[in-house]
């Protein structure tokens, strides 16, 4: 028995039903959401989205899990997969008889199933998500995107969210407490006021959706009552009778027990994954918002701290069944079907003072039991928090999968207060998808996921004469060719240059995406859950949230710095190359005559990103500040439409886009061959930080993290033999606390596992179905990667303590 005991037979026997659940492709969303779709073709957008919505939840598939505590399903079966083809049908059709032939993330599906998709297809062509945003691409934006140098297919494929909803506001007055806030809001229009008018479809919206809600849950209180009826054992006739009970009553009526927030927590949670298509819907602070329940029901001997636990590994085992099928371009940024669904707790109330409670703990304990990649764990440091939860934290570490990750309240709070949330609200803020930060029930959407730009590829285009060295194409014009060049200061013009230069046209990216998901896929139940959406009588990609803020992406920071650092020292300082040299050995791939003499120069001569140097550190913090200090000109499509903000903030969580994006990337001046990996998020380049994990650490703080409020990404992988014992725990917090408090580091996290085992399980994936890594700013079971991301996670630096 480990550090946190075993979990019960009841969750034992869950956590294996569904590992042991292939994944496939559901098709009945895609059937009733065509379905409605042509029977309100006359309604407006958002009102045949409601429809849809409806539609879906009153007749989809249900069923409660043998031995399950809650009740709620994605799909027609776990682990299944739902088609949203008003995002996108070329890719489905396209890749049809491909799902069950993938390199990783593969899926399988019924011949039927196939040609059910096959026969709704026409009704969406030309009418998906995917198609307006396309068709208002400028042609450079447009050329950009298909080049890879700005990546937003999974923005025009999918929905948005990266978001967490008011799940508190739901337990204290229930789906029918917002359903009479709607009706009051809409009994006040004055409908020959045409502001108020606009209005009206959204509520008539809002009341449709809430309505399914109801609905839902009382198919599964009947479904379960029927069960009961059934049912010749006496507990778990009691156990179905009680499921009953519960949906009867949440989510439409405020919750009175744990089981009560727990279930509606989860039926909130389900629908907004069913209604939207998203990345990243995120649970917000739940040790926060269900512990008034917890400690009642635990005090007044309602409810044993072990049912509790069963309840919360029985959500967490629900959450990982919600599943997601992506393109396989944008699959190769998104490796292991992640969803991203981030449960934030630790932290602080506001006046300062530790919030970490018992049910803080129970939720390490129950993602330690279940080892599952979803939800994904994070923690919010402080000061003040305990050595005993910091210690329990580590335990959880110990075990290898990934989690949690820590983020910093000691920059994360100031850095939104300076963007103008109010503290309150800063003190309240949760993490959300991989490693970015967000106000729960009043961020709009994607705090971070926006675009990717892939800054190598930029570099070596500024070099180029603006010519992509991969296709030939010509994107922009430059004064000076690389070989040309005769000071550092011109190197680095031609990289201010270009960053002003394709800046815009990432937003332009951006705006294409949010003015057609605006239009054409509003989601009136989520907007309805995040305030002032319905005080302001329009969703949040209208401007219906308090605050919005967006972060794009960038991949292959470190790979920028490391490569201005070699440029500069050893072409120009110590004029052991010339640029003609280097640039010949970087189109040749270090394959012409000097090419590997270069090759070892540039990677053992010039310093690197990630050991404490401030030659390199330095360049790359300016480096990035260039691309920081223009994207801040830029705002989003709500700014001046109600919420505080609207603009943009840079975020380094760039997943595993560091795969695909190193794939079209020509050899670059820090010594990467062509083809290979960028660094990815924030981190060093894989192999080079050879100064151990302190001197990451020192070399991050110097990065402007203050201003990074999109997330600041660094991931490091620990040999496990470094945590063997108590003093090793203890030098692991000591170190977590000067990257924190003295430092003020935005975020790290762990892989504890070492390269023997991870080559181990390619060659034996039987031996290893249990084994998760962490890929990016969430984890995923390494044996469903593909190989390309494999080898990319067992490149990492591995660290001792």
């Amino acid at each position: 028995m480990g550090y946190f005991g075993e979990p019960s037979k009841r969750i034992n026997y869950l956590r294996e039903s569904i590992l042991n659940t292939e994944q496939t492709v559901c098709v009945e969303r895609a059937q009733l959401t065509t379905e409605a779709y042509e029977a309100h073709k006359s309604e407006m957008k958002i009102l045949q989205r409601a429809h849809a919505l409806d539609n879906v939840l009153r007749k989809m598939t249900i069923y409660i899990e043998e031995h399950g505590l809650l009740a709620g399903n994605q799909a027609s079966c776990d682990r299944a997969a739902p088609i949203f083809p008003e995002y996108a049908i070329d890719w489905v059709i396209d890749e049809l008889d491909l799902w069950e032939k993938r390199n990783g993330d593969r899926f399988t599906i019924t011949e039927e199933n196939k040609q059910i998709l096959r026969d709704i297809a026409p009704f969406w062509k030309g009418n998906t998500l995917k198609d307006k945003g396309l068709s208002i691409m400028p042609p450079e934006s447009k050329q950009c995107y298909d080049l890879g140098i700005i990546k937003i297919e999974g923005n025009i494929t999918a929905g948005d969210a990266h978001l967490a909803v008011d799940y508190d506001k739901v337990l204290k007055v229930g789906l029918g407490g917002i359903r009479k806030e709607v009706e009051e809001a809409k009994r006040k229009l004055e409908y020959s006021n045409y502001n108020d008018l606009k209005k009206l479809p959204f509520y008539n919206s809002v009341l449709i959706t809430i309505d399914a809600c109801i609905a839902f849950a009382n198919r599964y209180a009947d479904l379960a009552t029927k069960l009961a009826s059934e049912e010749t054992d006496v507990q778990r006739k009691k156990e179905l009778h009680t499921i009953a009970e519960v949906c009867s009553r949440v989510p439409e009526h405020p919750a009175q027990s744990f089981y009560e927030a727990v279930q509606s927590t989860w039926f909130i949670h389900l629908i907004l994954q069913i209604e939207s298509n998203g990345h990243s819907l995120s649970y917000g602070r739940l040790d926060q918002f269900l512990y008034p329940l917890y400690e009642k029901d635990i005090k007044n001997g309602v409810m044993t701290e072990d049912f509790a636990l069963e309840l919360i590994e029985n959500l967490w085992i629900k959450t990982f069944s919600i599943n997601k099928i992506r393109s396989m371009s944008h699959t190769k940024f998104s490796a292991g079907s992640p969803l991203y669904q981030n449960v934030c707790i630790g932290g602080q109330h506001v006046d300062g003072t530790d919030a970490v409670n018992d049910l803080s703990f129970m939720v390490l304990k129950s993602v330690a039991h279940l080892r599952l990649t979803q939800p994904n764990l994070s923690v919010r440091y402080h000061k003040g928090i305990s050595e005993e939860f910091m210690r329990d934290c580590i335990e959880v570490i110990k075990l290898g999968f990934g989690m949690p990750s820590f983020n910093n309240d000691e920059i994360i709070i100031d850095s939104f207060i300076s963007k103008g949330v109010k503290k309150e609200d800063a003190y309240n803020y949760c993490s959300i998808g991989c490693i970015e930060v967000s106000i729960p029930g009043k961020f709009g959407y994607r705090t971070s996921g926006m675009n990717f730009m892939n800054f190598p590829k930029i570099l070596m285009m500024a070099f180029n004469k603006g010519i992509d060295v991969t296709s030939g194409e010509k994107v922009f014009d430059t004064d000076i060719h690389f070989t040309e060049m005769t000071s550092f200061e011109q190197v680095w013009d031609a990289w201010v240059k270009a960053i002003k230069h394709f800046t815009p046209i990432s937003v332009s990216l951006d705006n294409c995406a949010d003015y057609a998901i605006e239009l054409e896929v509003p989601d009136p139940l989520c907007s309805a859950l995040v305030d002032d959406c319905i005080g302001r009588g329009i969703t949040l990609k209208e401007g219906g949230a308090v605050y919005d803020f967006i972060g794009p992406l960038q991949v292959g920071i470190a790979n920028i710095g490391d490569s201005l650092a070699a440029i500069k020292k050893l072409v120009f300082e110590e004029k052991r190359i010339t640029p003609t040299q280097l640039w010949d050995a970087l189109m040749s791939d270090f394959q012409n005559k000097d090419g590997w003499k270069i090759k070892e120069m540039l990677i053992n001569d010039a310093p690197k990103f990630g050991n404490d140097d401030d030659y390199v550190d330095e360049l790359t913090s300016k480096a990035y500040e260039v691309y920081m200090d223009e994207i801040a000109n830029y705002r989003n499509t709500r700014y001046g439409r109600g919420p505080i903000g609207g603009e943009y903030y840079p975020s380094t969580s760039s997943i595993s886009a560091n795969v695909p994006q190193g794939a079209i990337v020509c050899a670059t001046p820090d010594g990467r061959g062509a083809g290979e990996p960028l660094a990815e998020g924030c981190s060093p380049t894989h192999g080079v930080d050879v100064n151990g994990p302190t001197a990451v650490f020192k070399s991050i703080s110097k990065l402007p993290t203050i201003r990074m409020t999109g997330g600041v990404l660094l991931n490091q992988k620990l040999n496990p033999k470094s945590l063997d014992n108590p003093r090793d725990v203890d030098k692991l917090i000591m170190m977590l606390r000067t990257f924190f408090d003295v430092l003020k580091g935005f975020h790290v996290q762990y892989n504890v596992v070492d390269r023997e085992t991870l080559l181990d399980a390619q060659k034996n994936p039987e031996k290893h179905r249990d084994l998760v890594v962490r890929v990016a700013g969430y984890s995923a079971f390494f044996n469903i990667l593909s190989r390309e991301t494999q080898d990319d996670i067992i490149a990492r630096t591995e660290h001792t303590l």
